[in-house]
């Protein structure tokens, strides 16, 4: 099957002018200019299937949104292959317009002073939507996004959360066949940033509509995605699931006891003991040494036990590990 987005050794050069003080520096740079460059992205290649739900992410500076705006059209890659939906974005703006849609979390495409029904209504004309299927997408996303009780509020007096909520309606009311989240739930309270992630599950399960999610809250991640790619300083790091992410790069886990009776200095063939105290214990093993099963076993054989659980490798730990020292093997990487 053709992928939906193909990109291939994709990369962006920014070149800005070099400038010295002064009026000779100042003629200098009109009549002999020296460029600095900096490359944004550099060299990435990857595909993506119709109805994958993939999370790109990285720390700031890496180049995700210059990645996302060069899909969008928006910017013009400096070499390199981009298609999106079979078409090169910046070279078919408009027939790339119909296939995407865009949410920037610190950006709007609503309009301030309107209230939000009739900026729904004026993109419905911009994209030429039949009203039929116009009215039925409006009248799902304002059940699904609990709507109905600031439709006819002006946007500028909605708060984040609605604001938002209206972002993603008015993303999806043209039928994208692909959709770039770009820090969709960043500023939003707990409440919000679920009902978000229950919409783009829902889209993407039940319209088979793809989304390529940036974001740098890894909760948003885990819960979403199962694949993820990872970008630092423009290059490609990783590209794969979560779960080879954790086995590669995750063989920690932690095990806690709750003893029936306080234990000075708890000991287990197997697994180093971390912390303890009066009769609870948290230790570390590795999962290629020995199984949560067999450990469990062990503890209650040797010590009157009450309870147990076991903690899985934190995603959050391990990406901050992979920005800081990099990544190896290269097994783990997508070809």
């Amino acid at each position: 099957m053709k992928p939906i987005v193909h990109t291939r050794d994709l990369r962006k050069v920014f070149r800005r002018p070099q400038r010295r003080p002064g009026i000779a520096g100042a003629l200098r740079a009109l009549l002999s200019p020296v460029y600095a460059e900096t490359v944004a992205v550099s060299n990435v290649s990857m595909d993506v299937t119709a109805g994958e739900l993939v999370g790109y992410i990285g720390p700031n500076g890496a180049g995700k949104s210059t990645t996302i705006k060069m899909l969008t059209g928006i910017l013009v890659p400096s070499s390199g292959v981009v298609e999106v939906a079979g078409f090169v974005p910046w070279r078919r703006r408009s027939e790339n317009a119909r296939n995407i849609g865009v949410v920037f979390g610190q950006r709007s495409q609503l309009y301030w002073d309107l209230p939000l029904r009739e900026s729904f209504d004026l993109l419905r004309a911009i994209y030429d939507i039949p009203r039929r299927r116009y009215l039925e997408n409006l009248h799902e996303f304002i059940e699904i996004l609990e709507m109905d009780d600031f439709l006819d509020t002006p946007v500028r007096q909605l708060s984040l959360g609605q604001r938002m909520r209206g972002d993603f309606a008015a993303a999806l009311l043209h039928d994208p066949r692909i959709v770039y989240l770009d820090e969709p739930t960043i500023g939003l309270d707990v409440v919000a940033k679920e009902a978000i992630r229950e919409f783009i599950l829902r889209i993407n399960q039940q319209r088979a509509t793809t989304v390529l999610l940036t974001t740098h809250d890894l909760a948003d991640v885990e819960r979403l995605c199962r694949r993820i790619v990872i970008i630092d300083r423009g290059s490609l790091l990783y590209d794969g699931t979560v779960e080879e992410l954790k086995d590669a790069y995750g063989q920690t886990r932690r095990l806690t006891v709750v003893f029936a009776e306080p234990q000075r200095e708890p000991a287990i063939e197997g697994a180093t003991l971390e912390h303890v105290e009066r009769n609870v214990a948290r230790f570390a093993f590795e999962r290629a040494t020995i199984s949560a099963d067999r450990l469990i076993a062990a503890v209650a054989a040797r010590y009157p036990v009450q309870d147990v659980s076991i903690e899985e490798p934190d995603l959050e730990g391990i990406i901050r590990r992979i920005y800081l020292e990099g990544i190896s093997p290269p097994e783990v990487l997508r070809s």
